[in-house]
This record gives C-alpha cells, structure tokens and sequence, in this order.
C-alpha cells in the first residue's frame, strides 16, 4: 500500500524515463525495479549486505534493467559520491536513531546529490522527525510508516523551523 502511494505521489511530479536514481539502504532492491518497471533506466541501488548486492544484480539481469548495485556503506557513499540524481529514495533501518536520519538529509545538500528539479524521499517511523531540516517539503503517512519528502525549493532559506508552541512559555 505505501509503495503504490509512494509512486502516486512521485507520479504527479515525475515522468520517469530518463530519470537518474539512487537508492540508498536499497534492501533487496523493490523500490529500484520498481522505478525501472516505470522507465527510469539509470538506477544506483546502494546497501551494505552482500546478499541484497547480490540478488539485485541477478534480478536486474534477469530483467534487462538497468540497476548499478553497489556494496557500500551509504553514509560513506554519500560522503564519496560526486554524482547527482532527480530522485532520492531512502529507506533506512527505522531502529536509527534521529541524528543518523538527520546526516542522510545534511549528506545529500551538502554533497550537492540533488538535482535542482529534483526529490529525495526518507522512509521512516512516526517517532522520526524530519520536518524541521532544511530543504523539507512535506510528508505523508501511511499506517506506521512515514515519507519525508524534500526538494531543493523546500525551506532552503531557514536554517530550523522554529515550533512556536515548544517555544511559548507558560
């Protein structure tokens, strides 16, 4: 149901082919052959596990997609990377704690990852919140699980929303 969602959103956004990918915490590769089901032809799925590695490539093979998998840790590519993208998708471990959800966020603008017409989308859990870091755009929930979307045109232009009903005093 979320994935379906996702790409509805993504859909209203996007054409998709010709679209350059990365996928980051890519797991066993749904969203990467999901993009490449819809036309995108340059996909970069990226995981530590050997195993989703390895089983990406044999999918994307099988399928004649084109899914460049790399074994790396992301925060490390995401450091390293010097190419950019029009869609992001990140689906982190949702046991990360705030800060590691927050770097993925800070690592990509700083790195210049994002195209200017671009998205990156981080799936996480409702105790995550990722509203407050620059370029944030909005999000959608669906049952337990959340899409923080993010875009160059988002809040660019303040450091931190500030919550004025945290700040009021009573």
């Amino acid at each position: 149901m979320s994935k379906e969602a996702l790409f509805n959103v993504l859909n209203n956004h996007f054409s998709f082919e010709g679209l350059k990918i990365l996928d980051l915490f890519a797991g066993t590769g749904n969203i990467s052959f999901e993009f490449a089901s819809r036309g995108s032809d340059n996909i970069t799925s990226v995981d530590a596990d050997f195993g989703c590695v390895k089983f990406i490539k044999q999918i994307a093979e099988e399928y004649d997609f084109n899914i460049a998998a790399m074994r790396s840790d992301v925060f490390k590519f995401l450091e390293k990377n010097t190419n950019s993208y029009d869609i992001i998708f990140a689906d982190p471990p949702y046991a990360l704690d705030q800060k590691t959800f927050e770097n993925i966020v800070t690592l990509v603008f700083q790195q210049e990852l994002l195209r200017e017409d671009g998205m990156m989308v981080i799936e996480h859990s409702k105790y995550t919140k990722l509203d407050h870091m620059i370029h944030f755009s909005f999000k959608k929930s669906y049952g337990g699980s959340i899409f923080s979307f993010f875009e160059i045109s988002g809040n660019a232009d303040e450091e931190v929303k500030v919550d004025l009903e945290a700040t009021e005093e009573d």
